[in-house]
């Protein structure tokens, strides 16, 4: 859930260089933030279609100021669909965009500064179900998270808001990771609570039953249970079935349609032949549009037109791009032959 206004390849060479803002620094930023969403708020203020998004009711109250961020931005895009059937919209759509790319701009950048809170909680919270990478990735999404929802007149440095945001993607991720059967959030909140609440009662010594922890967190007994039980698990090593001799459970669970070593050596050979090829034949735009459009990173498949868009290019020159690079890699087919045994 990065910016999707970045490709990858942009936020690889950003990995090295971390802005540290000022609080004067953030809040400046967070106040232009506003400005540029006003901008593109005014800009299409009286269209119909960004009326009725704008005007939408929440199904819930809103805490946090990212659920008015979010309808400003569909507005946005609706606005931006309905501009091509009607000319007359399309400079108030050309506003709205510009103004709301300022905010995401922005918004990104307040974030970033942020990065070195993402690390800093990875390396603390890396375990066997997560590794410090992965985490780092979550907290980059909690950090985007946080820059949706800073508010500069709250009175708190963007840093200090941001770690709780970090921490909570972090840990939300980690407990839907280790589990068999992934939880909703509310009930992976409510578990978590629960082991907090055993952990007290055990600590002062004080004899506690079902009823009491369901209490202590604010539910019902019969959730509690429910909850505590999706805990236990059944070791594959343990035995099935009694008799001279008893054999464990993972003999049973054995899937024959399931890779075999052998073949996953081939494909990651074959991946690094091809990642080898991408370098060495062809150029990084030509690399970038056959990543983006045939998902070889996210296993996202995109049409020509929308990676024109990523690339600010027509369709028709992102195809020849793609065509370029395809017969790059056809004339270059020698490399796996010419490879040393």
């Amino acid at each position: 859930m990065l910016n999707p206004r970045y490709g990858m390849d942009w936020f690889r060479q950003s990995e090295g260089r971390s802005e540290r803002l000022s609080a004067e620094e953030e809040k400046s930023i967070a106040r232009e933030i506003r400005k540029a969403e006003q901008a593109a708020r005014e800009a299409i203020a009286g269209i119909n279609e960004a009326e009725h998004i704008l005007s939408r009711r929440p199904e819930r109250a809103e805490r946090t100021r990212a659920g008015a961020v979010d309808r400003l931005e569909e507005a946005v895009r609706a606005v931006g669909r309905v501009s091509r059937l009607d000319d007359s919209l399309k400079i108030c759509a050309r506003r709205a965009r510009g103004a709301w790319n300022v905010a995401e701009d922005l918004r990104w950048r307040l974030a970033m500064s942020g990065r070195r809170i993402a690390h800093g909680e990875a390396r603390k919270l890396a375990g066997p179900f997560m590794d410090e990478e992965d985490l780092v990735q979550e907290g980059y999404i909690g950090l985007l998270r946080a820059a949706k929802r800073f508010d500069p007149d709250r009175g708190i440095r963007f840093s200090t808001y941001a770690r709780w945001w970090v921490r909570a993607q972090m840990t939300r991720a980690i407990d839907h990771t280790g589990r068999p059967v992934r939880l909703p959030g509310c009930a992976v909140e409510q578990t978590r609570n629960l082991r907090k609440a055993i952990k007290r009662f055990e600590a002062a010594g004080i004899e506690y039953s079902t009823t009491d922890l369901a209490d202590e967190v604010g539910i019902d007994k019969e959730r509690a249970e429910l909850l505590l039980s999706q805990g236990n698990t059944i070791s594959l090593e343990q035995p099935v079935d009694d008799g001279p001799r008893p054999r464990p459970l993972e003999r049973f669970l054995s899937d024959d349609s399931a890779p075999q070593p052998d073949g996953e050596a081939i494909q990651a050979q074959e991946l690094d032949r091809m990642h080898s090829a991408f370098l060495d034949v062809l150029t990084e735009r030509q690399r970038f549009v056959l990543t983006r459009r045939y998902g070889l990173e996210d296993g996202e498949f995109r049409t020509l037109s929308e990676v024109g868009k990523e690339m600010g290019l027509s369709r028709e020159r992102v195809r020849q791009i793609e065509r370029e690079a395809l017969n790059r890699l056809r004339e270059h087919s020698y490399i796996r032959d010419n490879e040393p045994a």
